[in-house]
């Protein structure tokens, strides 16, 4: 009577730490098989694991594309769970990224020698961008010196700030950014997990936002679902990151266009006001539609030059009603531009 009470105990309280967790956790694939893409790198490190030659690695591409899943799922491929955390040291963004942590946690972990497990270790390094240059260096010795003993896998978003002594002792894979294609049948599995309600718009929107970043495209998912009951459409997910709707851009544009500079200034201030939107998205998104309006090459260089003179500016600090007044004053400029043309 007893075992089954204890049994229902421990059953109810795995379910409620699954429960607790982010959705990103919580889906994160544990398997290689698991992964929505890059197959062709998943084949080839399933070709390495088999062959028993598994090399250091160098993985790289813009956040959300798998990078961290990938190893984690190599990791837990090549080792028990009783000795993963004795065979595996992972460090990421949170650790210490200077020469200590180099010669002091990595140095000691890759010279102890396993005793009652065949094989290697592995030192995960997330986030190795972020590591100094005098960190790297010192990494680099230790890499050459314990190859034997030790794979190293390093992770990051920027290749050109990893050494190229490093990057030379490395196999370098590129994760590029998710097709929609790719994201959104996991999406859908999420959607299907959780019972939620998500329209076609609403998935679009999701994708759309998220820009091939899953990780992104799921906190997005949690979050609107959470703050709209579960229901998730194009109109709630816009409203929860406060990114502005199709509409809102086509609304600006038409008064940047179409009326004069004061009334123009008042009413997309107005919007961004009641709406909490930044300068910043509207810009990102005027940007596209800016292509798609029918100026002489020569004017939409003209304006394309103005916009990112004020995208630029809002990175430093500026004030956004100077850089909205800028913006403004662009599209008017244009504006006169093409009507002294056509005259």
């Amino acid at each position: 009577m007893s075992s089954t009470t204890e049994t229902g105990t421990t059953s109810t309280s795995d379910e409620k730490k699954t429960t607790n967790l982010p959705w990103v956790e919580k889906y994160r694939p544990k398997s290689l098989n698991d992964l929505i893409s890059h197959k062709d790198i998943i084949n080839t490190v399933n070709k390495f694991i088999k062959e028993d030659c598994l090399p250091h690695l160098l993985l790289y591409g813009p956040p959300g594309t798998g990078k961290t899943s990938t190893i984690l799922a190599v990791a837990r491929q090549l080792y028990s769970p009783a000795s993963f955390n004795s065979m595996v040291l992972e460090l990421n963004a949170s650790d210490d990224r200077g020469i200590g942590i180099v010669r002091g946690p990595v140095l000691s972990f890759a010279s102890t020698r396993t005793i009652f497990s065949g094989g290697f270790k592995l030192v995960i390094l997330d986030e190795a961008d972020a590591m100094t240059r005098d960190a790297q260096n010192a990494l680099r010795r230790i890499i050459e010196k314990f190859t034997e003993n030790t794979r190293f896998c390093l992770i990051c978003n920027y290749l050109s700030k990893i050494i190229p002594a490093i990057q030379s002792r490395c196999t370098r894979f590129r994760f590029g950014p998710l097709s929609p294609e790719q994201m959104i049948p996991r999406i859908e599995h999420v959607v299907a997990s959780e019972r939620i309600d998500v329209n076609r718009d609403g998935m679009n929107a999701l994708v759309t936002l998220a820009s091939g970043d899953m990780r992104r495209a799921l906190n997005v998912l949690q979050c609107t679902a959470m703050a709209y009951d579960g229901v998730v459409d194009e109109n709630n997910v816009y409203s929860c990151v406060g990114h502005p709707l199709r509409r809102d851009i086509e609304s600006i544009l038409n008064w940047m266009l179409n009326e004069d500079f004061s009334t123009a200034y008042r009413r997309i201030d107005a919007l961004k006001t009641s709406k909490g939107l930044a300068l910043q998205d509207i810009i990102t998104e005027v940007h596209v539609y800016a292509h798609k309006i029918d100026f002489p090459v020569h004017i939409r260089v003209h304006l394309l030059n103005k916009m990112a003179d004020i995208e630029y500016n809002l990175t430093f600090g500026t004030s956004e009603k100077i850089q909205l007044s800028a913006f403004i004053a662009a599209f008017q400029g244009v504006k006169e531009l093409v009507i002294k043309e056509a005259s």
